[in-house]
This record gives structure tokens, C-alpha cells and sequence, in this order.
């Protein structure tokens, strides 16, 4: 899986769960994530740390985080070559 590393502002609640708040793209442009709906853990290596299914807008996204780092996959425009 390539990485794409990205700023995430987070809150960090009494019990210990981390709450992501807002992303940060690599060209400074910043989404709010507007809900946090799943966490995971990998199964069977499918990915490296924790997965966090968020809302950014009505859309679902993943971001994961691995130790202190937050990651996206790169989003791949497809061309039509016909």
C-alpha cells in the first residue's frame, strides 16, 4: 500500500480514544472531518496500524494511523485511453 503522510488535527479524550477532527493534504488544503464511524485494527496484515473510517463532507474516507503518523492512500484518477 503506498502512503501518502498528512497532518490530522485530533482530540485525545479522558479514556484514552483519539478523535480526528480535521486533515491536512500536503498542499495545505484542510477537510473537516465531521465523523469518526469505525476504528480497526488490521487483519491479516492488510494494512499497517489503525484504520479510522471518517465522514468528510457525506463522504465516507479512511485514514490510518501508525504510532504518532497519519496516512492516506493516494487517490488514482483513472483516463479513459479510448
Amino acid at each position: 500500500m503506498e502512503k501518502v503522510f498528512v497532518k490530522v488535527r485530533c482530540s485525545h479524550l479522558p479514556d484514552g480514544t483519539i478523535r480526528p477532527e480535521s486533515l491536512e493534504w500536503e498542499d495545505g488544503q484542510v477537510w473537516e472531518i465531521t465523523r469518526t464511524i469505525h476504528v480497526a485494527a488490521p487483519a491479516d496484515h492488510e494494512f499497517e496500524g489503525i484504520r479510522y473510517t471518517v465522514l468528510i463532507g457525506s463522504a465516507g474516507k479512511y485514514i490510518y494511523r501508525t504510532g504518532n503518523r497519519w496516512y492516506v492512500e493516494p487517490v488514482r484518477m483513472e483516463v479513459d485511453s479510448s
